[in-house]
């Protein structure tokens, strides 16, 4: 095999005092400590230190305050109406009942706006304040679950997609999964000394993985079962698309690079899709997914943090010398890659059986909020609820483990609580997402969450117009470029420049497996729909018979040049 030279003028090789200053943070943090302890228990303020909040994000919890007030306490000289998020580490999304209930009372002793299920599969947790960050984490301990790794430069919660039809590969699968969260996240003892006070192991315990720099950014790691994209696996820096045969699991493909984030206002940042390198046996997962992340530990970039993500390292050493060395460290090559095709990226609605003679249903949750009257019916539901619960990368909750003489009982508990219409969302509603965005987002430049559902009900009255309403199209909004609700892999997708401006992209597939092309930039409600009835009209009338809207302008080149990055593209190229 040829051999690569790499250029080392950025990555972790280089003196420390030529870094960005996170990774200086990073190293004289102690292994995550910092002086988070001391700040937990200042009562002069609400908030923590600015170094602080940088190693607690590590921790899985972010500092905010509440932007639509932020002005006001400025003026009658306050600090901001500081508050905390905790995203909780739920390998999979698979919670139990018990679990699932515990989490529901302390988002009503400790949170202020319910409970978040995220596009990662997790659950985010609003409005927390300093105060009750220690009894919050201690109780989420008692049913085993914890924060670590939810947010901070570092392996995020792995996230893993469903095949109700095959639920032996999906088990499997997703102990795969899981063991790779366990594998990958930090080893620091600072965790359960600062959240527990638990000082008995107290030591300077070495990250056997990280070091004490971490990683460059966050790195995503995501496993799917074909036929459904259901996380969307082009948009993770690693991904593993399961391969069976003979209804047995004999290994994954393996894409590594994707990526959703961007900056407006830098050329060279860009959302990537994942590229695929080849085919390994399903036991060595795990080991390939620390493989990789330690290749982005030593050469991702620590000098500019906006070219830190996997997705520029892979392009700026170039995929030849990445697998140059992925292969070295592995000890062993790769096989080319097996076939499979994918359907759809969103969640299979309905109920569904599943062999076993057991049943599942999905029930949507519009963005993935669920507070007021839908938490107390919920809260009413699961007190009698004894199967399983999985969160999905798309907000909603899929109920699991639902014996056949159980089924006509769940139905009813859910009709009498007025649920069950959460089971039959109109199509457009299934194919929707937005990230959080205002008033708690410090990124956000424009409503998302608070937007979607006015913006759905003009959205379908367009579609109405022109007899397409019945055909989803994967509509994502974002109050920000930064990508958290995977809007470059949408068909439609709204990314916020300012207070109701937005650009619009266009042309993503409906499988999740095509990025889409920035069409239009700023533009106000009115102009998106402006620049989207001429769209329809012409999709409605020259569409083959059961194309959808994104491979259609695609088909037909309606959106331009393509997108400004070479790595933008289709990944499989027929249509």
């Amino acid at each position: 095999m040829k051999h690569y030279e790499i250029d080392r003028s950025h990555d972790i090789s280089q003196s420390i005092d030529l870094l960005h200053e996170n990774e200086q943070l990073k190293h004289q943090s102690q292994y995550l400590r910092g002086t988070i302890s001391v700040g937990l228990d200042d009562l002069i303020t609400d908030g923590l230190s600015h170094n602080d909040t940088l190693l607690t994000k590590f921790h899985g919890i972010y500092q905010q305050d509440d932007r639509d007030i932020r002005q006001s306490r400025v003026a009658r000289k306050l600090e901001p109406d500081y508050r905390f998020m905790v995203r909780l580490r739920i390998p999979g999304g698979i919670l139990s009942s018990d679990q699932w209930q515990e989490i529901d009372k302390l988002s009503r002793a400790y949170a202020s706006s319910g409970i978040r299920v995220t596009t990662r599969q997790t659950i985010q947790l609003h409005g927390v304040r300093k105060k009750y960050l220690r009894p919050l984490l201690k109780r989420l301990k008692q049913v085993n679950i914890d924060t670590i790794a939810a947010c901070g430069d570092d392996s995020r919660g792995v996230v893993c997609g469903a095949d109700p039809s095959s639920p032996g590969i999906q088990k499997q699968v997703y102990e795969k999964a899981k063991a790779t969260s366990e594998r990958l996240i930090p080893k620091t003892t600072a965790y359960k000394e600062i959240w527990y006070e638990d000082q008995e192991n107290h030591s300077d315990t070495q990250e056997p993985v990280y070091g004490s720099l971490y990683l460059p950014r966050k790195f995503k790691v995501g496993y799917v079962i074909p036929p459904i994209n259901d996380i969307d696996i082009f948009a993770q820096d690693v991904g593993f698309i399961a391969i069976e045969e003979n209804n047995c699991l004999v290994g994954f493909n393996l894409c590594v690079g994707g990526g959703m984030g961007q900056l407006d206002s830098r050329e060279d940042s860009y959302p990537r899709a994942a590229t695929e390198i080849g085919f390994l046996d399903h036991k060595d997962a795990p080991f390939m997914a620390e493989t990789i992340m330690g290749i982005q530990r030593d050469y991702g970039d620590r000098r500019d943090r906006h070219q830190a993500r996997f997705k520029y390292t892979i392009d700026r050493i170039g995929i030849d010398r990445f697998i140059e060395v992925l292969v070295q460290r592995f000890g062993k090559e790769l096989e080319p890659s097996r076939p499979y095709t994918f359907k759809q990226n969103n969640d299979l609605l309905g109920w569904i059986e599943t062999p076993g003679n057991e049943w599942q249903v999905t029930l949507y949750v519009e963005s993935g909020r669920i507070n007021e009257s839908l938490q107390d019916k919920l809260h009413a539901f699961f007190q009698l609820f004894s199967g399983t619960v999985r969160l999905t990368t798309n907000q909603n909750i899929q109920l699991l483990r639902i014996q056949d003489f159980e089924r006509l009982d769940v139905e009813r508990r859910l009709t009498d609580l007025g649920l069950d219409h959460l089971i039959r969302p109109n199509a457009q509603q299934n194919h929707t997402l937005s990230c959080v965005a205002l008033p708690t987002c410090g990124l956000a430049m424009a409503e998302a969450e608070r937007y979607t559902p006015e913006f759905i009900q003009k959205f379908e009255a367009i579609k109405l117009k022109f007899g397409i309403s019945e055909i989803p199209i994967n509509l994502r909004i974002t109050g920000c470029p930064n990508g958290c609700a995977r809007p470059y892999l949408a068909e439609i997708a709204l990314t916020g420049r300012a207070s109701g401006i937005y650009n619009l992209h266009l042309g993503g597939s409906h499988r999740g497996d095509r990025l889409a092309v920035l069409y239009e930039s700023n533009l106000n409600e009115s102009q998106i729909f402006e620049k989207l009835s001429p769209l329809f009209e012409i999709y409605a009338s020259e569409r083959i018979d059961g194309e959808f809207f994104g491979d259609f302008i695609f088909r037909k080149q309606l959106i331009g040049g393509g997108s400004k990055h070479k790595y933008s593209g289709y990944i499989h190229q027929e249509l």
